[in-house]
């Protein structure tokens, strides 16, 4: 640890290990924990007091290599755990790390419930679009018709929109960004550590194994200005290598026009403030091909944390009828000793 003066200042170091990281030669895990590590030091909070929780997954490793409390939990259940460990210790920077498989199969039902609480948790879901930890099966958020071992003649299934879910659960903070754009994914990670309420952060990762290439379209510097639209609060919808395309709304639905047909008081101005969900939602659903898929924060709105009004709960209850014995609930009904 580094000082500056009579301070400790944290640096990335500090929240590295000698642990040998077990991720695929080119995985976008290594990118993620890079980055993590790049953000941690400067949210203002000592290691002693941050924690992660995962599931289980390739991404569900993560604990593992960083040097802050961790738990490596049961397939899907980390939101879940999460959440009582925040209840717990309200002044932990708590943190989940899930994937599409672990936070949107089995695990779906736990991460909705979380998010609609609005626990003060930051729950990080690493989407490759595949199961890698098992060897290439399809996952939730599988493109129809793509092979995999598990659909071997195309995924005939719907895939779900991580940022969909978020939205409609009512998130107070959804973003996303992508393993190799890498300063932004710090702003991202950052951000939503300074959120007060449930984070949710969709990212693009690469699985190099068994899915290589799936967000190509959306990183590679040669396309990735027509493929993506990134979101600036107050700003209009502007995209395209020559920043000459626009998205407005016709009706609910959005679509690409050419700056030089329409004036730019015609697009469609992002508010990731607006309490309404509805265009949270519309930029969730926005998609290759056809649409630029956002990148950003598409929306960050205050509502109280669950923690908060549980504890205050627990206060005025106390207030009004008194301090609990425990004893005495044990002994209020029928009992039995036993010889």
């Amino acid at each position: 640890m580094s000082t500056n003066g009579s301070l400790n200042v944290l640096t990335a170091k500090d929240f590295a290990n000698d642990l040998d990281v077990r991720w695929c030669p080119g995985c976008g895990d290594y990118s993620i924990l890079a980055q993590m590590k790049k953000v941690l030091p400067e949210i203002g909070i000592s290691k002693e007091k941050i924690v992660f929780v995962s599931g289980i997954g390739c991404s569900s490793r993560f604990p593992y290599y960083l040097s802050t409390y961790g738990f490596h939990t049961i397939h899907g259940r980390a939101p879940a755990i999460a959440t009582g460990l925040k209840l717990a210790n309200p002044d932990l920077s708590v943190w989940v790390i899930t994937g599409d498989g672990d936070g949107l199969s089995i695990g779906g039902n736990h991460l909705m419930h979380a998010i609609r609480r609005n626990v003060n948790l930051n729950i990080i879901l690493f989407n490759n679009r595949i199961y890698g930890l098992t060897k290439g099966q399809y996952s939730p958020t599988s493109r129809v018709g793509h092979k995999t071992k598990s659909t071997p003649y195309g995924s005939l299934d719907r895939p779900i929109s991580p940022l969909t879910l978020a939205v409609a659960a009512e998130a107070t903070f959804v973003a996303r960004t992508a393993d190799r754009n890498v300063d932004h994914m710090q702003q991202v990670l950052k951000r939503a550590a300074m959120h007060k309420g449930v984070s949710f952060v969709e990212v693009y990762q690469d699985c190099v194994v068994f899915n290589k290439g799936a967000f190509d379209y959306s990183v590679d510097k040669g396309v990735r200005d027509e493929t993506t639209v990134h979101l600036e609060h107050g700003k209009p919808l502007i995209f395209g290598a020559k920043r000459d395309k626009g998205i407005r709304l016709r009706g609910h639905e959005p679509e690409v026009v050419n700056l030089s047909e329409v004036k730019e008081d015609d697009l469609l101005f992002h508010d990731e403030k607006c309490p309404d969900t509805v265009l949270a939602h519309i930029l969730s659903r926005m998609s290759q091909p056809g649409l630029p898929e956002p990148m950003g924060v598409l929306r960050d709105i205050e509502e109280p944390a669950y923690e908060e009004q549980v504890i205050g709960q627990v206060n005025d209850t106390i207030a009004r009828y008194g301090a609990g014995d425990l004893n005495k609930l044990y002994m209020s009904a029928d009992t039995w000793t036993v010889k």
